[in-house]
């Protein structure tokens, strides 16, 4: 009998401990922007959710995506699927641009210019969130113009980074897109998260969830 009960017990010893935590992810993901469309159809009025999601590894690459969704934590996973899919290379010199560059993208105009180390980024909205992703560290960013849309800016950032130069004996070399494949994992906290978002944004609009969900129940 004790026999038995010292097998049992080296059995249980000799098992690994479960190990709860979860491998980090590699990018981080930021929600640029959130909102509800709606679309009008025979049989009604439609509503979305439309997310602009920013992603980054702080060392050079970053992408965004836009996407829409019929609940907000569906919008945000296909914006992030399109952003890993299109993510950007970025070559820093010294944690700044190389050089200076002012480009145009419909009615909003951005200027980048680089900074010397310890100033920091300045610059703001979504400009700002790009550069933090992508891993600049000091470089003064300015958006010329009226424009305040979130979406255009963001692509501005964007087309910005990619017309960068690099100097090389051979000539000047390109900045990159490549495609990255990850599985997406579910983040429970940030899912409660954005479900907090969207019930927000139906209160903002007078819509009850309630009334909401039974309506695409019965469809």
């Amino acid at each position: 009998m004790m026999g038995q009960q010292d097998k049992r017990q080296d059995k249980r010893d000799s098992k690994k401990p479960f190990n709860k935590k979860r491998p980090a992810n590699e990018f981080e993901q930021k929600i640029i922007d959130l909102a509800r469309v709606t679309r009008v159809m025979a049989g009604g009025k439609r509503m979305r959710f439309r997310a602009c999601v920013a992603l980054g590894d702080r060392k050079g690459q970053v992408g965004w995506g836009l996407a829409k969704g019929a609940d907000v934590a569906l919008a945000v996973a296909k914006a992030v699927n399109q952003a890993k899919k299109k993510m950007l290379r970025v070559k820093l010199v010294k944690n700044t641009i190389p050089h200076q560059i002012e480009v145009k993208y419909k009615a909003v105009k951005i200027l980048l210019k680089p900074a010397t180390e310890g100033k920091g980024i300045i610059a703001g909205g979504p400009v700002r969130t790009i550069l933090e992703l992508a891993g600049v560290t000091n470089v003064y960013g300015k958006v010329l113009g009226n424009s305040s849309n979130k979406i255009n800016n963001v692509q501005a950032a964007f087309k910005a980074l990619s017309s960068l130069k690099y100097p090389q004996e051979d000539g000047v070399e390109k900045v990159v897109i490549e495609e990255i494949e990850e599985p997406i994992e579910t983040d429970f906290d940030e899912q409660e998260r954005l479900e907090k978002e969207q019930a927000q944004l139906l209160k903002k609009a007078g819509i009850d969830e309630n009334n909401l969900k039974s309506s695409k129940l019965v469809k």
